[in-house]
């Protein structure tokens, strides 16, 4: 089974190819901008290095988000339009925190698994699992200290790029293990679609925005 997943939600323009579950081509761009520029030049060379046609691919997964307005969009676009031209080929979104939390081995787990993705503000992208990596809630942008008060006096695992800047200041929490990521790996999130395919629970993939995008006019 051939996987095309790819991720411009964040920091990097990321695309890998997979067959079986197994790597077959990986790219990973790390920017800030122009990542909607640099994504289909680097589908189109990890295809092409591996000789691999579009009508040969059996998913292409996309990160959905949270992150940049322009990232997110930029992914979706290009996940949609693949899924226009290709019929045949199954489609699905995958959130990042869904990404993250599949990344987490079964002795990393605690009772609470809290995923927290990096905003660039003063908050925090925040979502919370279970031992079963099940959703305790939605996906909410909160701040630090209202992450604090949901997961005080529970032993906590964290996981996400937006874990070194939260443990920056006092925690006071109970915690199982830290995973401090720079970003998103590519690899968890075609793990994360392989696995949707298996289970044919695929998610025709919509955008997860958790604010309203940064704009001005020019006066």
């Amino acid at each position: 089974m051939l996987n095309l997943a790819f991720d411009t939600t964040a920091g990097s323009c990321s695309v890998i190819l997979t067959q079986d579950g197994e790597t077959i081509g990986k790219t990973i761009q790390k920017m800030d901008f122009g990542q909607a520029e640099a994504l289909f030049p680097a589908i189109e060379k990890i295809m092409g290095e591996n000789r691999i046609s579009p009508a040969e691919l059996d998913l292409i997964t996309v990160c959905t988000g949270p992150g940049s307005f322009t990232g997110v969009r930029s992914s979706l676009a290009a996940a949609r339009t693949l899924g226009l031209a290709l019929p045949q080929t199954g489609l699905t979104g995958v959130s990042a925190f869904e990404a993250y939390m599949y990344d987490l081995a079964e002795e990393e787990l605690a009772f609470y698994n809290a995923v927290i993705i990096e905003t660039k503000r003063e908050d925090f992208y925040f979502q919370c699992f279970d031992s079963q990596k099940n959703k305790m809630g939605e996906p909410e942008a909160l701040e630090h200290d209202a992450i604090i008060d949901r997961l005080r006096h529970k032993k906590v695992t964290l996981i996400g790029d937006g874990v070194e800047r939260f443990l920056s200041r006092p925690s006071g929490l109970s915690l199982h293990v830290i995973r401090m990521e720079d970003c998103l790996t590519i690899d968890a999130l075609a793990a994360c679609g392989n696995q949707k395919f298996r289970l044919k629970k695929l998610d025709y993939p919509k955008p997860l925005y958790l604010r309203a995008p940064d704009v001005c006019i020019k006066a």
